[in-house]
């Protein structure tokens, strides 16, 4: 997975239109290659970011959680724990 993808479900504060979109923007440059389209494929690059961004959100809204709630604060700080892991070499756990 696209390392600026980011999980999106079940957070408090809610996942916000704005996180959806950038999610959508980092998939759709991940699966073209294109990290920005050429003018010729503009609109099917921005077609492709809308849909997917309107699948995510249905996506969203449809599941239904069995695990605590996420905070942005928490899963930072899991971020911070594996990237001094990947630095120290130190194995997962």
């Amino acid at each position: 997975m696209c390392r600026n993808i980011r999980v999106l479900y079940n957070f408090e504060p809610p996942t916000t239109p704005d996180e959806v979109e950038a999610a959508a923007l980092q998939y759709v440059r991940k699966v073209s290659g294109l990290r920005a389209p050429s003018a010729a494929d503009r609109v099917a690059f921005e077609r492709a970011i809308h849909e997917v961004a309107h699948a995510t959100e249905h996506l969203l809204e449809a599941l239904s959680a069995r695990t605590a709630t996420r905070t942005r604060e928490g899963e930072r700080e899991k971020a911070r724990a594996r990237g001094l892991r990947r630095r120290i070499g130190a194995p997962a756990g």
